[in-house]
């Protein structure tokens, strides 16, 4: 596989949503940009198997779906992006399944999980609440302090059910500055 310069991941489920708007426009002002929305695909969760994963990694019962085509992505890009929603001040369960899962693609190579960690990460979130938890739990996918830019809808005056937080001239100036567009 040739690098891409970014690999952009939208764990949202939400078709059109506030996320699915910020890859779009992240992939609009990236040069050769592959895009992974959840709402156009569901990664299988780990579980009803025998962990076939950890005796070979070619084992996992789900190995058809998109998990690894995203792990590869990522790494053969130059950055990755993922863009978040906040639920229950957590990441998505999209994110949760995505980071269980690729242990089927680094299990026993190592090698492949240092390139994994030293792909550049961006993350994005749109989330009006605690902060601190999603920096924890996307501290995984990274090898130093993650790089976020919260996204809160409330400072920007939208909501975020309604899916218009670009509507914002600041938040999409916010966004394009986070992504070196401005």
């Amino acid at each position: 596989m040739k690098h891409r310069k970014a690999c952009i991941v939208s764990f949202s489920s939400r078709d059109g949503g506030n996320c699915a708007q910020i890859a779009g426009l992240l992939q609009a002002l990236t040069q050769d940009a592959v895009l992974y929305d959840f709402s156009r695909f569901a990664l299988h969760a780990c579980g009803g198997c025998a962990y076939e994963c950890f005796a070979d990694r070619d084992g996992c019962p789900y190995i058809g779906d998109m998990e690894r085509e995203i792990v590869d992505a990522v790494i053969h890009s130059e950055t990755a992006w993922f863009v978040l929603p906040n639920y229950c001040d957590y990441p998505p369960a999209n994110y949760f399944i995505f980071n269980e899962r690729s242990q089927c693609c680094f299990q026993g190579r190592p090698e492949l999980l240092d390139r994994y960690l030293r792909v550049p990460k961006r993350f994005i979130v749109v989330s009006n609440t605690n902060c601190g938890n999603f920096a924890k739990a996307l501290a995984y996918q990274t090898q130093g302090e993650p790089e976020i830019l919260f996204l809160s809808a409330k400072k920007y005056g939208k909501t975020s059910i309604r899916g218009d937080l670009l509507t914002s001239e600041q938040a999409l100036a916010d966004v394009k500055a986070f992504a070196g567009a401005e």
